[in-house]
């Protein structure tokens, strides 16, 4: 905790009656363990599964975007408590690198942890920090829940330091998805064996409904990948390219941020976006131009033809890539990238050129 914290008790919210059973549910796998004086109490609160994102047509017959609910989350607004909590930055893996690596074999394994964060003890004296009240008490975890701030890190750390010796080599951890490939069927099997046989020494629990074994492709953090290199996710590709022209500032960032999500599949991202990121300044008028019109139908055209990401690093080394990998640059930023010259010509970093020109001028 941070020095000088004080410890804060909130009060009960309202719930809507509709996801009491949600909330019952919850509370059942805690009757082991109510608390009745804790310093810390927290409010719980109800989240929708994450389930993506649709397009449905309304009485007017509009396209309106809409993202699925697939199910409820019971968490627990632990902000104030976060607030007081000394914070961990054990950093994440950088999800490009790691389709990068993932990406150019034979055989995968894709599997996913059981229950995420609930496989993390919390230290008894910890444990009643993490009071929350509701309807049918207070209770309070004795494994990590979430919404807690060091949650990720803690969790990713205890990945880590379960798989120290296979991670980048035989398989890929980013929290409770794992990655498991191999040039050939024999190995990516061996890889496999050795780390479930990590996963029963260490009690880790997988989810078998939510495991592929032995596969030649698959998703994964929204892209997919195979041997041919790294693709974008086409179901996500094709709601986004039914989503209608934004009408709000927050109708560009949900847009923006679906876009994003594969821009290095396009080519000058920022520039041809930036009709539409200009509208997101601050004091600026909210006219959806022809300028933007154009941005968001080129955006949503190139999605769909976006080529692997993979083969463009392999083909530009060989020089016989007909597309360029250009960097993505605009006037206060700079990204260095491949550049795919004729077969004649051998291939040059493109970062390095520049640098040495603007040094030259």
């Amino acid at each position: 905790m941070e020095k000088n914290a004080k410890p804060v008790v909130q009060h009960q919210r309202r719930v809507n009656p509709k996801i009491h059973e949600v909330i019952k549910q919850e509370v059942i796998k805690l009757l082991d363990y109510p608390i009745y004086d804790s310093p810390w109490v927290s409010p719980v609160h109800c989240v929708p599964k994450k389930g993506g994102i649709t397009v449905v047509k309304n009485e007017e017959n509009e396209l309106i975007p809409t993202r699925l609910v697939t199910g409820w989350r019971v968490c627990i607004d632990y902000r104030k408590l976060n607030d007081a909590t000394r914070k961990d930055h054990f950093p994440l893996p950088f999800m490009d690198q790691m389709l990068e690596r993932l990406a150019g074999n034979e055989y995968y394994c894709f599997l996913d942890g059981f229950s995420g964060y609930f496989q993390i003890p919390i230290d008894p004296l910890d444990q009643e920090k993490t009071t929350f009240t509701c309807p049918y008490g207070t209770f309070a975890y004795r494994r990590m829940p979430f919404g807690l701030c060091n949650a990720p890190g803690t969790f990713q750390r205890c990945m880590v330091a379960i798989f120290h010796d296979m991670i980048e080599k035989t398989m890929e951890v980013f929290m409770d998805d794992f990655s498991v490939f191999g040039d050939s069927f024999s190995s990516c099997l061996s890889h496999l064996d050795k780390m479930l046989q990590r996963c029963e020494d260490t009690n880790l629990v997988l989810n078998w409904e939510k495991c592929h074994f032995m596969v030649k492709e698959g998703i994964v953090l929204g892209h997919k990948i195979s041997k041919s290199g790294i693709e974008v996710d086409k179901a996500k590709v094709d709601v986004i390219a039914k989503l209608p022209q934004p009408t709000t500032v927050k109708g560009i960032c949900s847009f923006l941020g679906h876009a994003g999500f594969y821009r290095r599949f396009i080519q000058d991202f920022s520039k041809i976006a930036r009709p539409m990121t200009h509208l997101l300044e601050k004091e600026t008028p909210f006219i959806f131009s022809k300028e933007c019109i154009e941005a968001f139908e080129t955006l949503k055209m190139k999605l769909t033809q976006a080529f692997p990401f993979f083969q463009f690093l392999l083909l530009s080394r060989l020089g016989t890539c007909p597309l360029k990998i250009m960097c993505d640059a605009i006037d206060f930023g700079l990204r260095g990238g491949w550049v795919a010259l004729p077969r004649e010509r051998k291939t040059k970093h493109f970062l390095t050129d520049t640098l040495a020109s603007k040094t030259n001028d």
